[in-house]
């Protein structure tokens, strides 16, 4: 029996590495954007990394309850309620692409623009009715828009629309915007 038991383990453990080593990069790259932390140089999104470690942490603890699930979501969904959480300490980005938003802000663009979690299921995460989160995506998006350029303004516009997204990632976030834009109520 405890052979049996360890074997399970070592096979868990097998799993969760596998899974870290292809989505921990993006998984990464998701918290950095959330925290407002610049990516370079490396090192320097410290709070990204511990925000990380603790949604990987409590994916890997529920890695047996997952039955079949998708440990990306479970990984992403940890993520952004640990944020939402914290979002007090994430008020001073130190000059991140979405440094000019509030929290709640960038929580939703990531979701919605980066992460492309669609409108209802970013409603349900959040516990907010899918109006409020329409109204907080069109208000990020106006708000990257009308600020113009700033020092190493190269990034925002790739950053907000198109970082890490395949092709066509970037004509996504302009549709969203102008449709939602005018009071909140376009589709996106």
């Amino acid at each position: 029996m405890a052979e049996r038991a360890t074997h399970r383990d070592r096979l868990r453990a097998l799993e969760f590495e596998a899974f870290v080593a292809g989505a921990g990069g993006r998984l990464l790259h998701t918290a950095t954007l959330l925290t407002g932390e610049p990516s370079q140089p490396p090192g320097a999104y410290v709070r990204a990394e511990a925000l990380l470690r603790v949604a990987l942490a409590r994916t890997y603890a529920d890695w047996d309850r997952l039955h079949g699930g998708d440990p990306y979501d479970r990984a992403r969904r940890e993520l952004a309620l640990r944020f939402a959480r914290e979002a007090r300490r994430h008020q001073r980005p130190r000059g991140g692409l979405l440094d000019r938003l509030t929290p709640m802000e960038r929580l939703v663009l990531v979701l919605r623009m980066y992460e492309e979690v669609g409108e209802e299921q970013t409603a349900a995460l959040l516990g907010l009715p899918a109006d409020r989160i329409r109204a907080v995506c069109a208000r990020a998006v106006a708000t990257l828009r009308t600020a113009g350029p700033r020092r190493g303004a190269a990034g925002v516009g790739r950053g907000a629309a198109g970082a890490g997204h395949g092709p066509g990632g970037s004509g996504r976030a302009s549709a969203a915007g102008p449709a939602s834009a005018p009071g909140g109520r376009g589709t996106p």
